[in-house]
Order: C-alpha cells, then structure tokens, then sequence
C-alpha cells in the first residue's frame, strides 16, 4: 500500500522526478562515505539546496516497484513491498539543511532459525543534518564516541549543491530493520535465560551450609566426657 498526500505542495516539483510531494545509529551516520550525498543509484532522488526557501520544502519520495527489487538486493530482503518518505526541510546557513523525515516501509525479512518470511511494518520519526563532506570534522584518527552519541541530529555529508533524499530514505530504511528477525513459533519465543540469581531465587540451587561458631564447638567439648577444656 503507497501513501499519498494530496493537497501538499512545494515549488519546484516536476512529475517526471517520479516523486508526490507533499526521525539512529549516531556512528553509522557519522562514518558512511557520503552516500546520501551523492546517491547509489537504486533510489536516487536528488534535490538542489536552491529549492529550499526561507520557509523550508516538503517533499515526499516513494520508490516503485523496480526501485524496490534493486533496494531490496542491496539489504539482501526478499521484498521490499512498500517504501516512502516524507520530508521536511529547512535551510541552517548557507550550506548545511535539517530534514525531519517520516519513514514508512513494509518488508519481508527472512527468519534467523527457519529462513521463512517474516513481514515488518516499520513507521519511523528521525532527523538529518546534511553537511558539506568539506565541512566535516576529519574523521582521521580516534573517533570521540561519546561527543558522538551527544549530538542530537545524525550528521550527513553531501557534496555541497545536491541533497539525495531517496538515498537519505533507504540508509534510514536499513537502520530500522530488526537484527534478528523470527517467525512466530521458531523456536526460541518461550526460550527463557535464567541468570544464577534467578537460580536462586528459585531454589534451583542447593543452598550454601553455614560455617558452625566458635561457641558452638566449645559447649559441644565441654560436654563430652574426658575431655579437659581450659
């Protein structure tokens, strides 16, 4: 099922772009080479900065069917049912552009255990700030992982003229993806790891014999007969 949006607008749309107009990893956006910027090819939407106004852009991409068989190869999926995005954009300066993006997918992935189809939805808020690739801090040396993690926005190099929000949509897509996709009653649904606290708790543990005291030895040889305690 596509989603369309009627009634939005923008400046600027041509039809034959094959798109309606109308929120990560932190380190994954921060190390890829760039390719949001200059797009891979399976869904490409380039947009020039100069169709961003002073009020910003709204803009959506939707890949078709032959755009989803390709982005579907590429993450190794056996389908790619449905794939759209819609962004808003505004101007920071005069190189760098923030995009709110509204992800909405419907993919198979296939199960860790079985190999069978696993259907996902996925519906996903993110936030993109598209930087000139020059302008980026040299990612040459040791990475700072936790002024990493603090930053709020997902840095994105691009080239400077051109944003790819097709791209930008698929990078964001891969993300979203569950690591370990199972189907329903593979196998390890009810499987349960009890960790040695739990043991126990449950008394699954014999429980630990406790030391005698001191006192107890003594009155125990005290009443023993020819035994002699000082």
């Amino acid at each position: 099922m596509s989603k369309s949006r009627a009634g939005s607008s923008s400046p600027g749309f041509s039809a034959s772009q094959g798109m309606t107009r109308n929120k990560s990893s932190k380190a994954e956006g921060k190390v890829n080479n760039g390719v949001a910027g200059a797009g891979r090819g399976e869904f490409s939407s380039p947009v020039s900065l100069q169709r961003i106004g002073g009020t910003g852009l709204t803009w959506e991409v939707q890949a078709d069917e032959k755009q989803r068989q390709a982005l579907a190869r590429r993450f190794g999926l056996p389908r790619v049912d449905e794939l759209s995005c819609r962004f808003h954009l505004k101007r920071l300066g005069d190189t760098d552009v923030l995009a709110d993006g509204l992800l909405t997918a419907r993919v198979v992935q296939s199960c860790i255990i079985t190999g069978e189809d696993v259907p996902e939805e996925i519906t996903e808020r993110f936030t993109l700030r598209f930087i000139p690739r020059d302008n980026m801090a040299s990612e040459e040396g040791e990475i700072d992982l936790e002024a990493l993690m603090a930053e709020e926005d997902d840095e994105v190099p691009y080239d400077g003229q051109m944003i790819d929000l097709g791209e930008a949509a698929a990078e964001q897509l891969a993300l979203c993806l569950d690591p370990y996709p199972r189907k329903a009653g593979s196998g390890l649904d009810n499987f349960v790891e009890i960790t040695p606290d739990e043991e126990n708790a449950a008394g699954t543990e014999a429980p630990e014999e406790k030391a005698p005291h001191p006192f107890a030895i003594l009155q125990k040889l005290k009443g023993t007969p020819g035994q002699d305690v000082h």
